[in-house]
């Protein structure tokens, strides 16, 4: 059974000024991964700007990310939207292209019981053979997947793992010890905050999916790798070096902030879609301070 591990870029969707995909850079952006030394690609997540696509933009997102990537790294794609029914379409459109792991969001806007959130789940695991990675984030989604309810769902074969953006740490611990018994599988956790990530190694889980990877992808990549080989002070120090860049989160919408900061460093990755865009001088000489110390 597929195992998600490592540090997985949270992969930011390019665009042109005037919004739209920017293909050839989203190609390149596979193949930057890929030399940094990423274990795993991630799109159409909370960094790949999915809740301002349409249906037909992921579907094309997803192919053009599996056929770029050939196999090298596995390949997540995000494919959790409002309703049960469209989520199963376009978990099973991932699976059709040949994507890996497929990342379930909570549905959100509309409050769900944690019954309600089970019985979504189940319905998409059963909906299409794909391993699925259930994506935890209150903050967007207003809604917390509670550990009891994450055992439950560990039961069911191809739900292969959690991410937690929640940003609590004990939220973690309580999924890692809820979920180390599962009969006849493994049952990963990965942080879905940057911050986190070495800790939740250490505490059992398996690794991260990283959006400031979209910045430092080869610093996000060296805390699995160090953590690996058992040298958990460089691991340390690579972990806590990204603090200062978490801390530039605090300037605006963390994703558009990532997005700025990609871009600022170099990357050609173009604006957020509007109304998330970020054009501030203030905010560029906030993160450029930063970046010098990455140079």
């Amino acid at each position: 059974m597929f195992e998600p591990r490592g540090i997985i870029a949270a992969m930011a969707t390019p665009f042109f000024e005037d919004e739209s995909i920017n293909w050839d850079e989203l190609r390149s952006q596979v193949n930057r991964f890929i030399d940094a030394g990423i274990h795993g690609l991630f799109c159409l997540g909370t960094n790949g700007e999915s809740f301002a696509l349409s249906f037909d933009e992921k579907v094309k997102i997803m192919e053009t990310v599996i056929c770029e990537n050939r196999g090298r790294l596995p390949v997540y794609a995000g494919t959790g939207c409002i309703t049960t029914r469209e989520t199963i379409e376009l978990t099973q459109a991932a699976k059709a292209l040949g994507a890996d792991c497929a990342s379930v969001i909570c549905p959100y806007f509309a409050e769900s019981s944690q019954d309600q959130l089970y019985g979504h789940f189940k319905a998409v695991a059963e909906g299409a053979d794909i391993p699925i990675v259930l994506y935890n984030i209150p903050a967007r989604t207003g809604v917390n997947l509670t550990h009891q309810t994450v055992k439950r769902l560990a039961s069911i074969p191809n739900i292969v793992g959690i991410k937690d953006s929640s940003g609590n740490f004990d939220n973690i611990l309580r999924y890692i010890e809820e979920t180390r018994s599962i009969e006849g599988k493994t049952f990963r956790v990965v942080s879905g905050n940057d911050s986190l990530i070495l800790w939740t190694l250490l505490a059992g889980g398996s690794g991260g999916i990283s959006g400031v990877s979209n910045v430092l992808p080869g610093i996000m990549a060296s805390i699995y790798d160090l953590w690996l080989k058992g040298d958990l002070e460089e691991a340390r120090r690579a972990q806590d070096s990204i603090r200062p860049l978490r801390d530039c989160m605090k300037l605006g919408n963390p994703n558009s902030i990532i997005k700025r900061a990609a871009n600022l460093r170099g990357e050609k990755l173009g604006p957020c879609r509007a109304p998330f865009n970020l054009a501030s001088e203030v905010v560029d000489r906030a993160i450029l301070d930063v970046l010098k110390l990455y140079a």
